[in-house]
């Protein structure tokens, strides 16, 4: 058995999970923070957690793009 491709393809998969979960997650925690504070105070929260999200959709539709076979043609 290859162990080295085992163990890089675990540590991969390991990767993006994390990233696409944190990523998720702070968009999340920022939307929440946006909606709390005054106007003008939190205006950079909400953008960002929109990019936040945008990276997340991202991260899933280019794991799905490696998965369908179709695709990857």
């Amino acid at each position: 058995m290859k162990w080295l491709e085992l163990f890089t393809v675990a540590g991969a998969t390991l990767t993006a999970a994390m990233t696409v979960v944190v990523l998720y997650s702070l968009g999340v925690r920022l939307t929440a923070i946006a909606g709390d504070g005054a106007d003008g105070q939190r205006s950079w929260q909400r953008p960002v957690s929109y990019v936040c999200f945008g990276l997340c959709a991202l991260a899933v539709l280019f794991g799905l793009y490696l998965i369908i076979p179709y695709f990857s043609k």
